[in-house]
């Protein structure tokens, strides 16, 4: 970590002017010129391409690409707390169980303006610290303030007039939905630049872009195993005892305790991350005039126009995306709740099993982040032996078969009779942390693929990496807001539990898995067809990335 800056030399872009014409606007003149004049005058010219980075003399060092997704760790920490206590919680301040997926609605929704604009805005940022870099920063700040607010909206609430007793506290609950909001604001501040500076590394080395989101994804299990290690300890207001107080419980506590160790862990691992590469800033003169236009008509100039240009290989990347998020998404929400309200059989109001099957829960994700790390490493092995394609869809399958084991845990444990214990038995507890655990496999898989293929096929439209990952984030969003406003709402209303949601993730992921697989055979038997010669390839870069890593 003590190693210099590297950054990224090169001579600055030429005018764009002087620079050829970009594919799409080469189309746009064939079909003019084929007679298509109509046509043209209907559809708006494609956006202008953001100004190209400038040019690298050599490829950074994978020990760089390592530290710089370092930040990944700072932010999926906090992410494991949000997803394995912030549900209970937000039940304990009073909010209904039936609601508790309108709260989380704010994460699509932040998702689908916010990292695209973020996106396109960083791929024409020209602030001294570079494109990428201040978006880390920003959000990592964002962030920050945001668990501040959410650990203490408790005792906000209580200083403007809640009564400590209270089973509903509405300033409190103001207060965290507040902080929630700007969490998932952060959260999408810093993830698509980081994905986009990973890609502006690697350039356009497929194989090396694949390893910088294996590295991601590894830094995001570390994270995960950290946030859900502390989020299944329950002594953290001993440690802090200054937590605990009249407007906060043990609980309250807890959760306040572990945010305020969030904090310095996300502020180290932003730094490490900034600190380890230097950007170079692109330079006004590389635009024309006529190509800048105000930021958020760029967006949606932009974000609108590339879809009449995206090709088949995109649009599956997309389609299998939003499909495994319709499924992804209800189990995100109801994880640790569905531990503690189907297994133990607990009251988010009352008793104690609810809180002692959440923090069981917490653990079963940390077994599901330690094989997402592993499956993380390997993740680059499999790809080239088995092919992208191949990879994604067994993973579908994976997810779909451990959702259906939910499934019979719980209709077996409905059927057993456990009043003389109060708890569930042994086996059924283990069960579903293995499920948990097994589920950490298709994650890894989710977390990676679907970015390293989309900033490898994004390049042929000449557009910048930045509104590639926006691209790709409405297609993980806008399934999300689907199941928040419909689905989850739906099944709380009719208070059927969290099985139902079960049922419909089944649904979407087998959809998901055999899209890859069956529709488009051709392009996965492409893919093996050139493994061998891809294999012989990796070989020498391989070599050749080792004395990188040596330098």
């Amino acid at each position: 970590m003590s190693d210099p800056p590297h950054e990224l030399t090169g001579t600055q872009p030429p005018p764009a002017k002087s620079r050829p014409r970009s594919s799409l606007s080469s189309a746009a003149e064939v079909a003019t010129t084929s007679g298509r004049d109509r046509i043209k005058k209907s559809r708006p010219p494609p956006p202008p391409p953001p100004p190209p980075p400038p040019r690298r003399e050599a490829r950074v060092p994978l020990r760089l690409l390592l530290q710089v997704t370092v930040v990944a760790s700072g932010v999926q920490f906090g992410w494991a707390l949000q997803l394995s206590l912030l549900t209970p919680y937000v039940q304990e301040l009073g909010i209904p169980h039936s609601f508790a997926s309108f709260v989380w609605l704010c994460g699509p929704l932040s998702g689908l303006f916010v990292q695209p604009l973020v996106g396109v805005m960083s791929d024409r940022c020209y602030s001294k610290l570079g494109r990428r870099r201040p978006f880390i920063i920003g959000g990592a700040a964002v962030i920050a303030v945001s668990v501040l607010l959410i650990g203490h909206a408790a005792d906000i609430g209580g200083i403007l007039g809640d009564p400590a007793d209270a089973v509903v506290r509405p300033r409190a609950i103001a207060i965290f939905v507040v902080g929630f909001w700007l969490l998932d604001v952060g959260n999408n501040t810093i993830q698509g630049p980081c994905r986009a500076l990973l890609a502006d590394l690697t350039g356009k080395d497929h194989r090396r872009t694949r390893v910088a989101n294996a590295y991601y994804s590894l830094f995001m299990a570390l994270g995960s195993v950290l946030g859900y290690a502390a989020g299944s300890f329950s002594g953290w207001f001993k440690i802090l005892p200054f937590t605990l107080t009249s407007a906060c419980n043990t609980n309250c506590a807890n959760l306040k305790s572990v945010f305020l160790v969030d904090v310095i862990l996300l502020v180290l691992s932003t730094y490490i991350s900034i600190s380890s590469v230097k950007e170079v800033p692109l330079s006004r003169a590389s635009s024309s005039p006529d190509e800048e236009t105000p930021a958020q008509e760029a967006f949606f100039w932009d974000l609108l126009g590339v879809f009449r240009y995206i090709t088949l290989p995109i649009w599956i990347i997309l389609i299998v995306t939003c499909l495994n998020w319709i499924g992804w998404f209800p189990f995100t929400l109801f994880d640790t709740d569905w531990m503690g309200r189907e297994i133990y059989r607990g009251d988010p109001n009352g008793g104690q099993n609810y809180h002692t099957g959440v923090r069981m829960g917490a653990f079963g994700l940390m077994l599901n982040a330690i094989v997402l790390g592993f499956t993380s490493v390997m993740l680059e092995k499999l790809c080239r032996k088995l092919g992208s394609g191949l990879v994604w869809g067994i993973s579908s399958i994976i997810l779909s078969f451990c959702l259906g084991a939910m499934l019979i845990i719980t209709a077996v444990l409905k059927n057993m009779d456990i009043s003389s214990t109060g708890l569930p038995p042994t086996g059924i507890v283990v069960a579903a942390l293995i499920v948990f655990a097994v589920l950490g496999a298709p994650l890894a898989i989710t977390y990676s693929l679907p970015y390293a293929l989309i900033s490898a096929r994004i390049e042929s439209l000449g557009l910048g990496q930045g509104l590639a990952m926006g691209v790709l984030n409405l297609a993980i969003v806008i399934p999300q807001i689907i199941v928040s406003l419909g689905v989850d709402h739906g099944i709380s209303y009719l208070e059927v539990g969290t099985l139902p949601p079960l049922l419909w993730e089944q649904l979407q992921l087998f959809l998901a898995a055999w899209r890859p697989l069956l529709l488009f055979p051709g392009h996965i038997l492409q893919n093996q067809r050139n493994l061998q010669n891809q294999r012989t390839a990796d070989k020498k870069d391989a070599m050749r990335s080792h004395s990188l890593w040596e330098g």
